[in-house]
């Protein structure tokens, strides 16, 4: 189903001129692998926190459900290299303002800064991991081999 057909009648004319709509998945490597991209909004799934990480793009949580949750504190909290909007006391949806805020917190001053230092000490800790000689690079190396092995 293309994506006009969830959207109101001429809606795409209107906003040709301001706005952008990707009517399917967006690029999301290509867009995290982008020098302008400086913060991510995520459901925090395991592949794009990876994807993330790996391009040294800091984040704003938005967990869905199962494991984003998780995810996302671990982010947040341990990590560091994420923000996470709050849904005001008693209410069930996040106020502009509140967007406003981490979006702010994530592109801006100290802790912003921190975040960015943060991701990108992260996203060189992972790239040497692939790399040959790396730890993920012989082990999948080594993995193979048995399977070739296996194979004859």
């Amino acid at each position: 189903m293309k994506a006009e057909a969830y959207l109101p009648q001429g809606f795409m004319e209107r906003i040709q001129e301001v706005g952008l709509v990707i009517p399917s998945w967006a690029p999301q490597v290509a867009v995290l692998r982008h020098p302008s991209t400086g913060g991510f909004l995520s459901h925090c799934g395991w592949n794009s926190t990876l994807e993330s990480i790996s391009h040294g793009v800091p984040m704003i949580a938005w967990p869905l459900y199962a494991e984003q949750r998780m995810n996302a504190t671990m982010l947040t909290e341990e990590v560091g290299v994420a923000a996470r909007p709050v849904v005001g006391e008693g209410k069930n949806v996040v106020e502009r303002e509140e967007i406003e805020r981490v979006v702010r917190l994530v592109m801006e001053g100290e802790e912003g800064k921190e975040m960015r230092r943060r991701v990108r000490e992260l996203q060189s800790s992972a790239l040497a991991t692939l790399k040959p000689g790396g730890p993920s690079f012989e082990s999948l190396s080594e993995e193979a081999g048995t399977w070739t092995t296996t194979a004859h």
